[in-house]
């Protein structure tokens, strides 16, 4: 192990290698601290600096004690102690007089902020800008305190001076009690004269420091006076600028309407055309002005043949690229989907809020110690780590930017399009930073119905179609050209630290408009400090997105978390290819912020990348441009389990829906309300009843198989989910479960009869 480094002192804070006792096994272990504004805090390395602090000990409330050469303890009486060890005595004397410094300035801070209101003259309190003489006392009162709290700390530091000095004097007179003669008593003489003159040199330190600050203060009032001055001085040259601003703008506009009224007057027979040829004009103005940025690249330096264009080639140029990035270079993507159809009833308004998140401690470790090496799935939870949802209200939160797949829509070129599924499919887990709280699993023939046809255009409804494995089969229709299915299975395993989830299905997307099909599937989610620390979710792996009729692709990218890597967190990239492999769109951003991307103008192939003697391709392309934005969660979204606009809307009560709909569930209400106990006992009471509806299914299923007296590819559970069709996929070939029809027509008639009593 390296030889721990002193503390490094950065402004007011300090940080090092110290070791702290663990336990009685690992005895002492080398940890980082840092000490900033009164608090002491440790980690393991210094990588978790940015996320995960080991614990804090505020020093304003902390005594510090010493115990020999090199260890000390830290205690804020009782609660907290912390057990150190330097490597050597003068890194702990570094660290001691760093701690105590920091304790002096915390418990003066601490009495300052108790005794705020009494001096009102010197607290630095924010001024309106008009209101210059004020503003800038406060500047100048602020500075003085600055200084005065800094030699308050010199005056800190001479008294451990002088504390530690007298210590120092009295072991040199205990040595001069020993009458030692000879060199041993003359260099103990030294020493004390030398120590006695470094006393006398740090008290005329800070006398000279107070004598500093009492000349400050005295010439305060002729700098603020300056100041002042300067200020005045500035608005009036800001007003007069202003002023000339205003003029320079009003003879402009003079000069050009003079220049319109001669040009009627010289033209009057034509003076519509002379009005459409300055319109013509402003337009070239405008298109050469928006060209100046086109052969801005992001990668690497556009190729000399893009600027030396003749003015045809020019103009070839942007016809090609008209044709296939109309939308996506001049539509932007503004999340306002077109208007529905105007009807003679209001659009529901829809809840903004639901009730606060109860502050209830949660002990993990001792549900999950009981699951390693089990089946998640089969394990029950109690709501205490639930948010108030199912999965298939999750499931439908895909739909939070459906948006994109109404512009895709209406895209002319299928490469376009791909940009837009492949921000879709990446817009799904922007849902999902800051949601650490684990879904409801849905009852077998559980249901959950978006009807949201009249405000976007579209109708969903998920399913619960298995329950082992558990899996959900989700189907969408929009009036605005698209239709989406899918059938989720999720897999999970616990891996002590952490639990990765991986959603097992394939997602289809169709579009009427040339008859497009997508599919793709989800990345592998994972919970980190499952045991200890903060939750935090990441998302990692590899998507391709598949256009199955005219066979483009767009490959991307979900790049895992690392301590070390210098990219952007929750980074996402991808590249858009036709049949042929060439590439023409770049896309890039995060999964949790936004994606933009950029025309591909040249590929070319670098040079050998390690041993295997793999090439790297160099895209050259346009200025990147914005396809997708996370829209801001809604005011206290952090006491509302972090949901957004769309999740605060799900289980709102609404009538009409399926008896088996989510929104009818007992124990997801009770934990809304936060009635947790209660939603405990009605969980219980629902798994039950939808084990002895299974036993029941069971034993029929037994009686069927002995009356034909043939056990050949019996069935032992013959449940049929009531609106989901289990076929094969034309796509895939895998045996999924397809929207067969009938329940919104059921809606419509409030024929419920089919559906089973499971709540």
């Amino acid at each position: 192990m390296s030889e721990p480094k002193s503390p490094a002192p950065a402004g007011d804070m300090y940080k090092g290698w110290v070791f702290k006792w663990t336990n009685y096994i690992k005895g002492y272990q080398r940890r980082w601290f840092v000490l900033s504004n009164g608090l002491l805090s440790y980690y393991r390395t210094q990588a978790e600096m940015g996320h995960t602090c080991r614990g804090t000990i505020n020093l304003a409330t902390a005594t510090i004690t010493v115990d020999d050469a090199c260890n000390f303890v830290i205690s804020n009486g009782g609660a907290q102690t912390y057990h150190l060890k330097a490597s050597c005595e003068v890194e702990r004397q570094r660290w001691i007089t760093a701690l105590e410094l920091a304790k002096a300035k915390a418990v003066r801070m601490q009495a300052e902020s108790d005794d705020s209101g009494d001096d009102f003259s010197m607290s630095p309190l924010p001024v309106a800008p008009s209101q210059g003489g004020g503003s800038q006392n406060s500047e100048v009162q602020s500075t003085l305190r600055t200084l005065g709290s800094k030699v308050e700390d010199l005056s800190t530091c001479n008294d451990l001076i002088s504390k530690h000095g007298s210590a120092l004097q009295r072991s040199l007179s205990e040595l001069d009690s020993l009458r030692l003669t000879g060199e041993a008593g003359d260099k103990i003489r030294q020493v004390t004269e030398r120590a006695t003159l470094f006393r006398i040199t740090s008290n005329a330190m800070i006398n000279a420091c107070r004598d500093f600050l009492a000349l400050a203060q005295a010439h305060s009032k002729r700098w603020q006076k300056a100041l002042q001055a300067e200020r005045e001085q500035r608005v009036r040259l800001e007003e007069a600028l202003e002023q000339l601003a205003k003029q320079h703008n009003h003879l402009e506009r003079a000069f050009r309407g003079a220049a319109q009224a001669n040009a009627i007057v010289d033209n009057k027979g034509a003076a519509g055309l002379g009005k459409g040829e300055a319109s013509d004009e402003d337009d070239d103005n405008e298109f050469f002005d928006a060209m100046e940025d086109a052969p801005e690249f992001i990668t690497v330096p556009a190729d000399p043949q893009f600027h030396k264009r003749s003015s045809s080639n020019a103009s070839g140029l942007n016809s090609e690229m008209c044709a296939d990035d109309q939308s996506l270079n001049e539509e932007p993507l503004a999340m306002n989907p077109e208007s529905p159809s105007q009807d003679s009833a209001p659009l529901k308004k829809r809840r903004t809020r639901i009730p606060d998140k109860p502050n209830y401690s949660l002990n993990l470790w001792s549900i999950m110690k009981n699951c390693i090496g089990k089946d998640l799935s089969k394990i029950p939870m109690p709501v205490n780590f639930n948010e108030p949802l199912s999965m298939l209200q999750r499931l439908s939160e895909d739909l939070e930017y459906h948006e994109l797949l109404d512009r895709a829509a209406k895209c002319h070129s299928s490469l376009e399009q791909m940009c837009y599924v492949a921000a879709f499919c990446v817009s799904a887990y922007s849902t999902t930073v800051y949601r650490t709280g684990k879904p409801f699993n849905p009852l077998l023939g559980e249901t959950f119905e978006l009807d949201r046809q009249r405000e976007s255009g579209y109708r969903s409804l998920c399913e619960q179609v298995s329950h082992h494995p558990p899996a959900a089969a989700h189907h969408v229709i929009s009036e605005r050209g698209w239709t989406l299915r899918q059938e989720i299975t999720v897999a999970s395993k616990f891996r002590g630290k952490y639990l990765s989830i991986m959603p097992l299905g394939t997602i289809h997307a169709v579009f009427g408009k040339g008859n497009h099909h997508y599919t793709w599937k989800k990345v592998t989610t994972t919970v980190h400090n499952i045991i200890v620390g903060k939750l935090w979710i990441d998302q990692s792996g590899e998507v391709d997105v598949v256009n199955h009729t005219t066979g483009d692709r767009c490959h991307l990218k979900f790049a895992p978390y690392s301590y070390f890597s210098r990219d952007v967190a929750r980074k996402v990239t991808g590249v858009v290819m036709d049949k042929d492999g060439k590439a023409h769109y770049v896309l890039s951003g995060t999964w949790d912020e936004k994606m933009e991307f950029s025309r591909v103008m040249q590929s070319s192939r670098g040079g050998e990348n390690g041993a295997e003697g793999k090439q790297k391709t160099v895209y050259q392309t346009l200025k990147a441009r914005e396809l997708w934005k996370r829209n801001p969660l809604p005011n206290g979204a952090e006491n509302m389990y972090f949901f957004t606009a769309l999740a605060l809307t799900l289980n709102e009560p609404e009538d009409g829906v399926a008896p088996t709909d989510s929104r009818r569930r007992p124990d997801q209400r009770l934990m809304e309300f936060g009635r947790w106990d209660e939603a405990n006992s009605e969980k219980q009471r629902l798994e039950e009843k939808q084990r002895s509806a299974r036993r029941e299914r069971e034993r029929e299923a037994a009686s069927q198989r002995a009356s034909s007296q043939s056990d050949d590819g019996a069935p032992h559970d013959n449940y049929k989910a009531l609106w989901f069709e289990r076929c094969k996929d034309q796509i895939t070939g895998e045996q999924v479960h397809i929207y067969k029809g009938g329940y919104w027509e059921a809606k419509e008639l409030g024929g419920w009869e089919g559906c089973q009593d499971i709540f």
